[in-house]
């Protein structure tokens, strides 16, 4: 069995403490060797909504990305996301880079377009892997960290998941 290495973004604007421990409890029962992010507030970008909460996680995996993507789609139906009366978002979990795929896999593209776009993916990503180099952008999340020109606002936020304190260093 080979394992390969995923990142993934999750993000909360509704109880986010509550469903980001959810989420981070559910992955933890199927990846392997999980590490978490600080956790960020930032702005919400695209829809109104209240400020969300943001981490990425980093683990490995024998599961085919289809079969990945679905358990996320489960675990956020598990909290409340597709919801019909839903408000906000209660849990967003999407796969930022699943080993050195890319390309266009059933409608899940990667590396995810959001990498590059949104602070609250790409600082947290290059925390996680500053060495690691965006397959498309030919750069080090670190380096693309640095060079980033997005008008977003990220704040820490103090956070602890089973013992572990994910709250942002001062930077």
């Amino acid at each position: 069995m080979s394992l390969t290495q995923v990142y993934l973004g999750l993000g909360s604007n509704i109880e986010r403490e509550v469903h980001l421990r959810a989420g981070l409890d559910a992955l933890a029962g199927f990846l392997v060797d999980m590490r978490c992010s600080p956790v960020f507030e930032s702005q919400p970008v695209g829809i109104k909504s209240g400020p969300f909460f943001n981490l990425v996680v980093t683990a490995f995996t024998d599961l085919p990305l289809i079969e990945l993507d679905r358990r996320l789609k489960f675990i956020e139906a598990d909290n409340g996301r597709y919801a019909p009366d839903r408000r906000g978002l209660p849990l967003d979990i999407d796969v930022l880079l699943y080993g050195e795929l890319t390309g266009n896999f059933d409608g899940l593209i990667l590396p995810r377009a959001e990498i590059l776009k949104n602070a609250f993916v790409l600082w947290p990503l290059s925390l996680m892997a500053p060495e690691r180099v965006h397959p498309l952008a030919g750069k080090s999340l670190g380096a693309l960290w640095a060079e980033a020109q997005i008008d977003q606002v990220l704040a820490p936020v103090a956070f602890e998941w089973r013992g572990m304190q994910l709250t942002p260093p001062e930077l």
